[in-house]
């Protein structure tokens, strides 16, 4: 073989190697329709307001919304606003996911536990930065199809308990970081008893009026912060007894 021959041939095999690898089934991977309009979520809705974290925002850049609401409304994906999911449930506003998540630091190493599973968008948001998700979700039929949506996009690090959130998930317990996506009138004692000391959580308090609140655990008790008003469905089960 020639020289050139040779440069040539490993030039073609350079070119290959950078390519998309195939899918199973020898086809190309599909492209993301829905990509440009996550690009200008991030952009316009999280970037341009207090979004700083570099993670956070590949995080939601990165998640396709549009698995997490039901077909009719796929083109409202991205909007700016909450969506309903059924059984008088919602999917967050995306900023709101984001300045939640940016708030908590979820780190490689963590566990999370999640209150609330949803449609599952925030569970995956949060396993794009967590080593560990666990994630609870009291209507069944919502708990089932997030697990489903978040089996088939590969989110391998999240659990999915079907059953009241109140109690937490003792077994998988302590957390570094806890989050509640549904609001109580006030945090169930077995989470923070669950949390490690110097862990975080997060969780939207009040009945009639909702301030969204950070807790971080330390060894003389819990500090809390409050951050911004906001409105969440209730938290149902036992914490409404």
């Amino acid at each position: 073989m020639s020289v050139c021959t040779a440069l040539l041939v490993c030039v073609a095999l350079v070119a290959l190697s950078c390519r998309e690898p195939p899918h199973a089934d020898g086809a190309p991977p599909a492209p993301d329709p829905f990509a440009a309009e996550r690009s200008r979520m991030v952009r316009t809705q999280m970037a341009n307001r207090d979004i700083t974290s570099k993670r956070v925002l590949a995080a939601m850049e990165k998640v396709p919304r549009h698995r997490f609401v039901p077909e009719e409304l796929v083109e409202q994906a991205c909007e700016d606003h909450p969506l309903p999911i059924g059984f008088e449930q919602t999917i967050s506003q995306p900023y709101i996911v984001a300045s939640m998540t940016q708030a908590l630091d979820p780190q490689p190493t963590d566990r999370v536990l999640e209150i609330g599973t949803g449609s599952g968008y925030q569970a995956a948001v949060l396993a794009e930065l967590a080593g560990e998700v666990y994630t609870i979700e009291i209507v069944k039929p919502l708990g089932l199809q997030a697990e489903k949506t978040l089996a088939e996009l590969g989110y391998g690090n999240v659990s999915v308990r079907i059953g009241d959130g109140y109690a937490g998930w003792p077994e998988k317990a302590p957390f570094d970081k806890i989050m509640l996506t549904a609001a109580p009138a006030e945090v169930p004692r077995p989470l923070f008893e669950q949390l490690k000391e110097g862990g975080l959580l997060i969780a939207p308090v009040g009945v009639y009026s909702q301030d969204l609140v950070l807790y971080r655990k330390t060894k003389s008790g819990i500090v809390e912060h409050e951050l911004y008003p906001v409105r969440f469905v209730p938290m149902t089960g036992k914490a409404q007894e």
